[in-house]
């Protein structure tokens, strides 16, 4: 059988940059082009969005701006409404059922459940931000006091589950300094988490809500919280073990909001994000939480109701 020589390879490898680079050209002259034509206040929204395309870090590419553009102006996925109250951390007023204790951070809130050992949601907020100094990460999580259950990080070990963490501390340590990513190490903000899923489609989720996100849409609000079924597994006999966990997303521009909402098995099969899309009607149901309750009824089912059609 003949081997086919690295020089034959090396034609395609220089097609396909070329074919890569035409592609880049055509869709910067597209938006070039495009841009001449707009008001100056748009102009400024997009050079800041264009300029954080060429910091490394916030992971952004030409066809995520190209899109971006698109969504921003013509895509009917917003909801037109204005949210009253505080949007500190939480956008929309904090989830609706329990029981539970609402427990306030300096970067993040939970709603915890003594009863379950598990908080039932984490609540921040994420702007967009300089992401060369982040904090060292900590080496121990801890016991929160202001909760009866008083969870030890001990009862996880050796039980087949990550501590998993709901308000992320990269992201957290990135907008609100060392302190802030301590208190993500609080037991009061952490679930059980099969590997697979805590280092795979779920942490790929947070580091794009923590550099992408915002370094495309000015800033981000998350919700992110556990599934439990009927008849949970228990750690130690008083930590549930969810047997999904969910993530939601809202973007707010100019007047207008957005929701995007995951739901991911314990053991994630798909490699596509977009494989666990959902709506947030569905995260209710599974729940029995009521999230975005402070907005008026009917931009709540609006955007409630809605199941994105891809990941941003």
């Amino acid at each position: 059988m003949a081997r086919k020589s690295k020089s034959a390879a090396v034609p395609r490898v220089l097609r396909r940059t070329k074919a890569f680079f035409v592609a880049n050209l055509v869709l910067w002259g597209a938006i070039g082009g495009w841009y001449l034509f707009q008001p100056v206040a748009r102009q400024q929204e997009v050079a800041h969005l264009t300029g954080n395309l060429f910091d490394s870090r916030k992971q952004i590419t030409a066809f995520d701006v190209a899109w971006d553009l698109w969504q921003l102006y013509y895509s009917d996925d917003y909801v037109r409404t204005v949210l009253p109250g505080d949007k500190t951390h939480v956008y929309g007023g904090a989830p609706v059922g329990g029981p539970l204790r609402v427990l306030t951070n300096t970067g993040y809130v939970v709603g915890y459940s003594d009863l379950q050992g598990n908080p039932l949601w984490a609540a921040y907020r994420v702007t967009d931000t300089d992401l060369r100094n982040s904090p060292p990460r900590p080496d121990q999580f801890a016991v929160d006091l202001r909760t009866a259950a008083r969870i030890d990080p001990a009862t996880y070990n050796r039980s087949g589950y990550d501590r998993g963490h709901l308000a992320p501390n990269y992201a957290i340590a990135t907008r609100y300094g060392s302190r802030a990513q301590e208190e993500t190490f609080l037991m009061s903000n952490i679930i059980p988490q099969k590997h697979g899923l805590n280092a795979g489609q779920w942490k790929a989720l947070e580091q794009k809500i923590a550099t992408s996100y915002p370094g495309r849409f000015g800033e981000v609000w998350v919700l992110a919280g556990p599934v439990f079924g009927p008849r949970p597994e228990k750690l130690g006999r008083r930590v549930a073990v969810p047997e999904a966990c969910y993530m939601i997303i809202v973007d707010e521009s100019d007047g207008r909001i957005r929701t995007t909402a995951y739901l991911f098995p314990q053991d994630p099969v798909g490699v596509q994000p977009d494989s666990y899309l959902t709506s947030i009607d569905e995260i209710e149901r599974r729940t029995g939480l009521d999230f975005l309750a402070e907005l008026p009824d009917d931009a709540e089912n609006a955007l409630e109701a809605r199941k994105a059609g891809r990941a941003w």
